[in-house]
Parts: C-alpha cells; sequence; structure tokens
C-alpha cells in the first residue's frame, strides 16, 4: 500500500492512501435460505415442499429431524457427589493398607518382588 502526498487547498497537503476496494460478491442479494425444498413424503402419508411444514409434522409426531436435535451437554463423572466421595474413600482404603504393609499386585508380604508381576525379571529396582 502506498502513500502519496496531496495539496487539498493553497498551502495544506494531507497524506492519502491507498484503499482496497471492499470485498464484494458477485451476487446481487446476499445468500439467503429459503422455505422451499423438493416435495418429500413423511410419515402421514403427505407430500411437503415447505420445510416449516415438514418440520411441524415431525415434531407433532414427536420425531426428531436429524441434525437439528438438541445433544445433552456430557456432565464430568468427577463432579458427581457420591463419585467423589467413592474415590475418596477407594483412596483411603488403599493408603491405608500400604502403610498397614500390604501390597496386593506386585510385592509379597516381605516386600520381595512377586514371580510374574511387572517388572519382576529386571535386576534393577527403577
Amino acid at each position: 500500500m502506498g502513500t502519496r502526498l496531496v495539496e487539498i487547498a493553497p498551502n495544506r497537503w494531507r497524506f492519502v492512501r491507498e484503499q482496497t476496494p471492499v470485498a464484494r460478491s458477485a451476487l446481487p442479494l446476499p445468500y439467503v435460505i429459503s422455505d422451499a425444498m423438493p416435495a418429500a413424503e413423511h410419515v402421514d402419508g403427505r407430500f411437503y415442499e415447505s420445510k416449516a411444514a415438514f418440520r411441524a409434522v415431525t415434531r407433532a409426531h414427536g420425531l426428531t429431524e436429524v441434525g437439528n436435535e438438541k445433544i445433552k451437554p456430557k456432565t464430568r463423572s468427577s463432579l458427581d457427589p457420591e463419585f467423589r466421595r467413592n474415590r475418596k474413600k477407594a483412596l483411603k482404603t488403599a493408603i491405608e493398607k500400604v502403610r498397614a504393609g500390604h501390597y496386593e499386585r506386585h510385592f509379597n508380604s516381605d516386600g520381595s518382588r512377586r514371580a510374574g508381576s511387572a517388572g519382576a525379571d529386571r535386576s534393577d529396582d527403577t
């Protein structure tokens, strides 16, 4: 984009910037979604050429038009109070078991690794 100096009055000058034209479509009007549609048969056996009439019959019969259904938002299970209580209880039980010396999966009661547990064949403790 360039600028040029233009005299707008005697001894009065302004910088004029080149402006890009406003983006316009080649279409004479903006795009409008019409109510017309190709004739379609509905559950009541009639043919409809109007989207509004087709949707009204759909709703009247208790049906859902695919693509227009309202999807129920998913809720996080971790926000459920009962889920949180159960999780805290399970963690508390696990911590109490470990403090009492109870190792369920990978260790024997003396602290040695069980045969067949993950990492049992490794010689290092990493």
